[in-house]
This record gives C-alpha cells, structure tokens and sequence, in this order.
C-alpha cells in the first residue's frame, strides 16, 4: 500500500533528521539503523512527520518530549487516529524511557514489528 505525503512536509523531515533529539539520535544509532528490518526516520505520512517508520509492519514509532505533556495531547491523539486510519500502528514512547529503560524500549519495538508483521 502505498501512503501518500504532503510534498511540502520533505523539507521539514530532512531538517528534523539533521537535529534529531539526543535520544531520537540513540534510538537511531544504538538499535534501529542496523536493524534486520528496514526503518526509516522523519518519515511523511499524510500529513503528518514521524519520527521513525517501519513500512513492512505498518508502524510508527514516537518519541515524546516533555512539549507532548504541556497542552499538545488533544493533538498527538487526533494524529495517531489518523494514522490509525491509514492502517498504521503508533507506538509512543517517552524521552525519559529512553534514557532510563533503553533496553525495554528496544525490546517492546523488537516485539512489536515481529507481531505487526505476522499480521
């Protein structure tokens, strides 16, 4: 199936992939760039960014600062539904699970795709 972008979002992709977060950089780095399954990061989907994607699994991987607690939650919910609608699966994780459960996160991602693609 194939997503269709809003064209104008490319610049604003290749911006975040030059600065990543420092914990976006260690996910990426240390566990999902050698990945046996091919992801991508800054990833357009509709109208959306996200952070990271898996497309064999239909994924969607976030990474939450502490700005996703201030007030922007009505936002990341409406935008996980419509990723949702797109068939895509979000998974959100926090910046201080990745700096203090780094392991675990990379565990449940691992678990996740291995479950997203036998489906």
């Amino acid at each position: 199936m194939y997503l269709k972008y809003n064209k104008n979002l490319i610049r604003s992709a290749k911006e975040l992939r030059k600065n990543m977060t420092r914990q976006e950089r260690h996910l990426w780095y240390d566990f999902l760039k050698s990945y046996p399954v091919k992801i991508v990061r800054q990833r357009a989907i509709g109208s959306y960014i996200v952070d990271f994607y898996c497309a064999s699994a239909k994924l969607a991987i976030e990474l939450d600062g502490s700005q996703h607690y201030d007030g922007q939650e009505d936002y990341d919910a409406a935008r996980t539904k419509a990723l949702n609608g797109m068939g895509i699966t979000v998974i959100r994780f926090s910046n201080l699970e990745i700096d203090t459960n780094f392991k675990g996160v990379c565990e449940y991602i691992d678990l996740t795709i291995q479950k997203q693609k036998e489906n």
